[in-house]
């Protein structure tokens, strides 16, 4: 029993705190200057996800040339950058990716 109340107290915490921004969004008024900074915050945060789990997948910093993370994550940034597509963008990553993996290996 003690676990469905903290379960259900979590998301009673978790959902008051997002629903008090929704609330008050119209309410509220930002700066120009914040709203443009809030403008870098998604490619900001993946890439705070992406960089250490291309060039550290095992724990530590593998800046070689048998790290197949590091020409899939290239060839996806071209194909992003060139087509604008995030379907060929996976496919293609995930594609070097498994080249690589079984060149390398």
């Amino acid at each position: 029993m003690n676990e469905w109340l903290l379960i259900f107290g979590m998301m009673a915490v978790t959902f008051s705190l997002r629903y008090v921004f929704f609330a008050f969004a119209n309410k509220i008024s930002l700066p120009e200057g914040v709203k443009r900074g809030l403008n870098y915050v998604p490619i900001a945060v993946l890439s705070a996800i992406i960089a250490p789990a291309v060039l550290m997948p095992k724990g530590e910093l593998w800046l070689d040339i048998n790290n197949p993370y590091i020409p899939a994550a290239l060839v996806a940034i071209l194909v992003s950058w060139w087509r604008r597509n995030m379907l060929l963008t996976v496919v293609a990553g995930l594609a070097t990716f498994a080249l690589a993996r079984y060149l390398i290996n």
